[in-house]
């Protein structure tokens, strides 16, 4: 069943990649998606700005579009491990259209998008998916270690088994490491019947991706400290660790949540949870509106100015090669 399931994603994958209809409406059903992410609460948006100081939520945008940066250089430090190496024009433009897949339900459809885009940059489908399933990984495993570390000093944080944050955590740092991790990956080529990758994850390749992740995580924590701080929390270094930290496993939570478009409602539930004891129910509202809408248009910043790269590119240099292996 497992090896069906993952014959028919390959598929999907090699559809996509070549079919520029599907593409064009990948990108309309993902928009659509985004956008709607920000209109069902542009009102409440508008209340929460009304409250802010206008320096808070230029702050906040501004951190959401760091977040994005660092998560993007630990994706691209993934791809150069496994032999992709690409400059940051055709990074931002595969890494930040495929990121609006994440409002589109499934969980996958980034990584697919991935695929197609990395297919014009003569990137292997089966190298473009291991990259970005590695970076998920990778999310996952430091957003869940830097959860567990907040948990352990949250004594209001009873709703949420400390446990079985910890035994994730354990099972997804197993499966992280590279001889762990790039056999797993081969095998799954393999029942696939698709060639396995030429080269797999390194340590250092691996340290300096995860790396990236951390500081990603700790400067979307800071982005929802600031947002809290601004709604009446306690300025203190306290506060801005339970917040990193709270921050990541609601990310992780969202995710788990594949059904849902982008973690939408599993994170905001979290998130309130954690930041319960320092806010009011209705400030906690808030800052969980505020940070969502900006981390939906940093994404959407992203992908505007890869469309707009991708475009200059179509307009001043030929039709490029295919991939010799399209995997």
């Amino acid at each position: 069943m497992l090896i069906q399931h993952g014959k028919h994603f390959m598929e999907n994958i090699k559809r996509i990649i070549e079919s520029p209809l599907l593409r064009w409406l990948f990108l309309i059903v993902a928009l659509t998606g985004l956008v709607w992410a920000v209109a069902r609460n542009w009102q409440a948006f508008i209340a929460a700005l009304a409250v802010l100081p206008w320096y808070i939520v230029v702050a906040s945008l501004l951190l959401a579009l760091v977040y994005v940066w660092f998560t993007l250089w630990s994706w691209k430090v993934i791809l150069a491990d496994l032999g992709s190496p690409l400059d940051w024009r055709a990074s931002i433009q595969l890494f930040g259209i495929s990121q609006i897949g994440k409002y589109i339900p499934g969980g996958v459809w980034n990584i697919v998008a991935a695929a197609r885009i990395g297919h014009d940059h003569n990137i292997p489908a089966r190298r473009s998916v291991a990259a970005m399933t590695i970076a998920v990984l990778i999310s996952l495993v430091s957003g869940t270690g830097i959860g567990a570390c907040a948990l352990m000093t949250m004594p209001e944080s009873g709703d949420i088994p400390i446990w079985a944050v910890c035994l994730l955590l354990g099972v997804l740092v197993v499966l992280l490491l590279p001889p762990v991790l790039n056999r797993i990956i081969s095998t799954c080529f393999r029942l696939m019947k698709r060639p396995s990758l030429e080269q797999g994850m390194t340590f250092s390749g691996l340290g300096l991706s995860a790396s990236l992740a951390v500081i990603s995580w700790i400067v979307a924590g800071i982005q929802v400290w600031v947002l809290a701080c601004g709604f009446g929390m306690t300025p203190t270094l306290r506060n801005m660790a339970v917040s990193i930290g709270a921050y990541a496993l609601a990310w992780v939570a969202g995710f788990l949540a594949v059904v849902v478009p982008a973690g939408t409602g599993v994170r905001e539930w979290v998130l309130g949870l954690l930041l319960a004891g320092m806010l009011s129910n209705g400030e906690v509202l808030a800052v969980i509106l505020v940070s969502r809408i900006t981390m939906t248009v940093a994404d959407l910043c992203y992908a505007g100015i890869g469309m707009l790269l991708s475009r200059n590119d179509d307009k001043t240099s030929g039709p490029t090669p295919d991939a010799t292996d399209r995997g």
